[in-house]
């Protein structure tokens, strides 16, 4: 037996339990787990009515080594470091999977949503989207990268901006912050807008020019800067949403990543008379991730990660829940 972070059943709290240590199907590896971060994608699923696997062991922010190899596997073996991520799966062969685009492929499986995630002592995953991580990097600063940091560099490019327009960046939790730094490290001017003067003084220490309180943002980014070229928002707020859209200047772009479960009244006018660009943006490119944690390795952008014990994980859900955590969580073995 081992230990997981597991969701036993729909909208209840999560918990470490015992489990059976897994064998890999074919296809699939089985990894003895270094660190695996907590993404506010986690506390979504916990949230779900109807998660398509119960019960559930969550996490897809895992850095750990290939342990068993199941049937069918190349290109991997015992001891090869490597990266899960949410993409755990897709089916090759969509118009998405052929154009480098696999994460909107309508048959993708996701660790810690449709098969079992990383939160646990043992994992075993499909081995098709696994990412190498470099030996010299930290698990604990590697793990955030796999989805926080993908997906943050991600946003940032998906902003389209050149060296000296505006960001705008709404939240500075796990992606946040890492988003902070790929903009900078573009050349980009960012404000930054959390409700949290701590992370505000932790987006200034990572080079944010601005830092702006939430519900002051939009009217002093457009009245002292001219508003933003572009905002993205990863709060999980409507409200944020609205403040983000309201911040951005004339054919400014809207880029939304954090999963909200409400509706947003998009302002018709302005969007068709300002020419505003509103667009989603979900994880990135192979090529993003293969950057991001290059850009880890040599120093350029680091993760502001903290490091906690397994049985610590249903108290760092209700902190998230609470909006109290600073960087990011992560889980190490």
């Amino acid at each position: 037996m081992t230990l997981a972070a597991v969701l036993e059943a729909p909208q209840t709290p999560v918990v470490v339990k015992a489990v059976e240590v897994p064998e890999p199907a074919a296809g699939e590896v089985r990894i003895k787990m270094e660190a695996c971060g907590i993404c506010h994608s986690d506390l979504f699923v916990a949230g779900l009515a109807r998660p398509p696997l119960i019960p559930l062991i969550l996490g897809h922010e895992g850095i750990g080594r290939v342990e068993t190899v199941g049937a069918g596997v190349a290109g991997l073996a015992a001891g090869d470091r490597v990266g899960i991520t949410f993409l755990a799966g897709t089916c090759g062969i969509c118009e998405w999977c052929r154009s480098g685009r696999e994460r909107y492929c309508p048959q993708q499986r996701n660790s810690g949503y449709s098969v079992h995630g990383a939160l646990a002592v043992y994992a075993c995953v499909p081995a098709q989207h696994l990412i190498r991580v470099p030996d010299d990097l930290p698990a604990a600063a590697a793990a955030p990268l796999c989805c926080a940091g993908w997906t943050a560099y991600g946003a940032v490019r998906e902003a389209q901006l050149g060296p000296d327009q505006t960001i705008a960046l709404f939240g500075m939790g796990g992606l946040g912050h890492l988003a902070v730094q790929y903009a900078r490290h573009r050349g980009l001017r960012v404000a930054a807008v959390d409700v949290a003067e701590e992370k505000l003084a932790l987006a200034r220490s990572l080079g944010a020019a601005i830092t702006l309180p939430a519900g002051e943002a939009a009217r002093r980014l457009q009245k002292e800067y001219g508003g933003a070229g572009a905002a993205v928002v990863f709060a999980p707020s409507a409200a944020a949403i609205d403040e983000a859209f309201r911040s951005l200047k004339r054919t400014g772009t809207l880029v939304l990543v954090a999963l909200v479960n409400d509706r947003f009244p998009l302002p018709i006018v302005d969007a068709v008379l300002k020419g505003i660009t509103v667009r989603g943006s979900f994880l990135g490119t192979r090529q993003d991730l293969e950057e991001v944690f290059r850009l880890a390795q040599s120093g350029v952008v680091r993760a502001e990660a903290h490091t906690h014990a397994l049985d610590a994980v249903p108290g760092l859900f209700a902190k998230m829940e609470r909006g109290e955590l600073m960087g990011r969580a992560v889980i190490g073995f």
